[in-house]
Order: structure tokens, then C-alpha cells, then sequence
């Protein structure tokens, strides 16, 4: 009987590992499946640029895996029973199904974190899922000129959606709220330039400033302090997928599946989580930030990881770490913030034009990377030994 392994999910992490599997493994011995709820790849880093207006490129997953022997099942995962082995999912026509797997790769990622404020949910618009980002993409449209617009949270994706719709939108009084200082986690020079662009384009910027409810029409903030906001955009972070938590694995507080260096659950071996679903740890004993960055880099170690397991091979130790956090400022700006290992700032940064042309390029490596995802991999696929010694030592092999 063939293996199956089932991923679920296909964002950057759960394409990446279906598509690493299938050329790892030969088909004679493994079935690959990728659920995932939608036809195309969503490039996510891109969103706030739907928001903003622009058109993206189609990329349909059956376009992106023609050829490789991974099988798609356009479904929504409504549960995971890890002890029966069984996913259950809903069909766009409305059937319902259930599959049964070997070995499941758990890549549901995250969505909006409403962190608990009163009337995120229903009033705030978000951009961390493509039908969020194209509802506020709809109403920013018939939004007349002088509105106020306001971004909530000043990390990375906050940042990118206030420079990419005040850049867009001119016309728009937009607004960016955040708890602590603009940029407070860049180095100097990364918070010189970033300043520069964001009063450049006329945002207001709120430092030192929690919000605490929103409603329509308003934010309001802990020193009571009510702002004017036609239109509030959440960015305060991400939240896992809520499904894990009604599983019996072992996750976190976040609702994370806790690891090993493997990307292996520790409650159930079978099971191997990648990307923003896991809670996997990197330099300094520090979790990984949920991010492309973070996303790549565990779907290469779960899927190897796999592979060595099923064929009797040596596990992967593949370092992860991390090098820059690029940020787009609207689309003629950029920001590379190098960081350490652990992701801290340095006092190196790249900014203006050429940022921004390095940005581009890693949007583009990142959706090239999905669709190529054995680059340096051999051609031939290794059989599955059954009852195959399946050692845990781990020894580095290339990516």
C-alpha cells in the first residue's frame, strides 16, 4: 500500500513542503495530497497591495503543480482527528469528506489577531487573508477624498499598508497607530528612513498609543483619546489557525503545535507542522517569527525530515536563521533591515529606490520558490523502505 501524506494548507510553507515531497519521494510508494480551501496561491506578502488597488498576478495551484505527481482537493479543513488519522473538509459545492493519511503536514497558518479588543471583529477590516484584503480594496474605492483612514500596529505589515495605501490614495487622511516608538525595532538608520518616507507621504503617525475598542467611525485609545476612522485596518499581528486547538496535539498558548527540530509534533509523530502553525525554535533558543521568512526554511526541514524517515535516510539539520526584514514603503521606497541570527536589528540597513527593487525581487524569489521548490534536490526519488531503521541523529545535508 502507498504512503499518504496529506498537507494541509497551501500558502508559502504548506506548497513548499507538498512540492519538496513529491520530488524526494517516489509515486509507486507515496500519495502527496495538498488541501487547501482556495484554486490559487495566495501571495500574502502582496495583500496590502490588492488592498491598495493593484491588480496580482494569478497564480491557479493546478498550473503550479502540473507535473509533479501532487494531487489537489480544493476543500475547506473543518477538523483533524489525530487519532484516527482522518482530516475532514467541506467542498466548495458544499459536499463534506473525509481522508485518511500516514502522515499529515499541518499548514493551516494564521489569520488576524483581534487581541481581544472590543469591535475588531466588526468593525475593523483586515488584510492577512485575500477576501480581507479585497473588502477593504472595495471600500476604500467608494471612500471619498479627505476620509480618514487608520492602521492599527506598527510592526511590519502595519507599516507596509500605511505607506502602500497613503501612497495609493493621496487623497485619504491616513493614520498609523502605534503602541510603542515608529520603527523602535530597526536600527538608527532603518528609523531615520522610515520617518522620512512616512511623513513624506503625509501619514499621521500616533506613537505610545494602545487602542482599546473601535467602533464606526472611531478608534479609541487608553488615554481616551477617540480618533476619527472611516476606515480602521487591524495589523496588530497573527493568530494561528483555530484548529489545532480542538485536536489532541500539543500546542501552545497561541495555539501553535509544538515541535522538535524536525518540525515533528512532539505528541504525535506522525504529525509534522510547518510555518505559522508551529512553534519551532531558532538561534538562541528564541521562537521563530511567524513570517515568509520563517515559513520556507521549516517546510524544507519537515520534508526532508519525512523522506529521511520513510526511506531509511539521515535526518536534516538545516540551520535556520535569519538574514534581513525587508519592507516595502509604497512601491517606489524600501527598507532592508539586516538583523542577526536571532532577527535583532544591526546598524546596517539599505533604503530608498534600490530597497525597494530588493523587496520586489524577494516577492518574486518567494512565489518562484513555491512553484520550484527542489532546487538542488536529484532528480531520482528515493523508494520507501518499509520498517526502514529510522534514525533521529540528526546530520546536516543541503538545502
Amino acid at each position: 500500500m502507498q504512503h499518504r501524506i496529506i498537507v494541509l494548507g497551501a500558502g508559502y510553507a504548506g506548497a513548499i513542503a507538498a512540492g519538496r515531497l513529491a520530488r524526494r519521494l517516489h509515486r509507486d510508494d507515496v500519495t502527496v495530497t495538498l488541501v487547501n480551501a482556495e484554486p490559487d496561491f495566495v501571495e500574502r506578502v502582496r495583500l496590502h497591495q490588492l488592498a491598495a488597488g493593484q491588480d496580482l498576478r494569478p497564480r491557479p495551484l493546478s498550473e503550479m503543480f502540473a507535473g509533479t505527481g501532487v494531487r489537489l482537493r480544493i476543500a475547506r479543513v473543518t477538523g483533524v482527528d489525530v487519532d484516527r488519522r482522518t482530516v475532514t473538509v467541506a467542498d466548495p459545492a458544499g459536499g463534506t469528506g473525509e481522508l485518511a493519511y500516514d502522515t499529515l503536514v499541518y499548514a493551516l497558518g494564521s489569520g488576524r489577531h483581534d487581541q481581544d479588543v472590543p469591535g475588531v471583529a466588526e468593525h475593523a477590516f483586515e488584510i492577512a487573508s485575500r477576501p480581507g484584503a479585497r473588502r477593504l480594496r472595495e471600500r476604500l474605492a467608494g471612500l471619498g477624498a479627505g476620509r480618514p483612514v487608520v492602521v492599527v500596529g506598527g510592526g511590519l505589515t502595519g507599516l507596509e499598508a500605511a505607506t502602500e495605501l497613503a501612497e495609493a490614495r493621496p487623497d485619504l487622511a491616513v493614520g498609523l497607530v502605534t503602541r510603542g516608538a515608529l520603527g523602535d525595532r530597526l536600527s538608527a538608520k532603518g528609523r531615520r528612513h522610515l520617518r522620512k518616507v512616512v511623513d513624506g507621504l503625509g501619514i499621521t503617525v500616533h506613537e505610545h498609543t494602545a487602542v482599546t475598542a473601535v467602533a464606526a467611525g472611531r478608534v479609541g485609545t487608553a488615554d481616551g483619546t477617540a480618533l476619527p476612522a472611516e476606515v480602521t485596518v487591524w495589523t496588530t499581528g497573527f493568530a494561528a489557525h483555530p484548529i489545532a486547538r480542538a485536536t489532541a496535539l500539543e500546542v501552545t498558548g497561541t495555539g501553535q503545535i509544538v515541535v522538535d527540530p524536525t518540525m515533528r509534533s512532539v505528541s504525535h509523530p506522525d504529525v509534522y507542522a510547518v510555518g505559522d502553525a508551529a512553534l519551532a525554535m531558532g538561534p538562541g533558543d528564541q521562537p521563530l517569527r511567524m513570517s515568509c521568512a520563517s515559513g520556507g526554511p521549516t517546510a524544507w526541514q519537515a520534508a526532508d525530515a519525512i523522506a529521511a524517515r520513510l526511506t531509511g535516510g539521515k535526518l536534516p539539520n538545516l540551520p535556520i536563521r535569519y538574514f534581513n526584514q525587508c519592507v516595502s514603503l509604497g512601491r517606489r521606497e524600501g527598507l532592508i533591515q539586516y538583523v542577526t541570527a536571532d532577527d535583532r536589528s544591526v546598524g546596517a540597513a539599505l533604503t530608498g529606490r534600490l530597497a525597494a527593487l530588493y523587496k520586489e525581487l524577494v516577492c518574486k524569489g518567494a512565489a518562484w520558490g513555491v512553484a520550484h521548490p527542489t532546487l538542488g534536490l536529484p532528480a531520482r526519488r528515493r523508494r520507501v523502505v518499509p520498517d526502514a531503521p529510522r534514525t533521529d541523529r540528526a546530520v546536516r545535508t543541503p538545502a
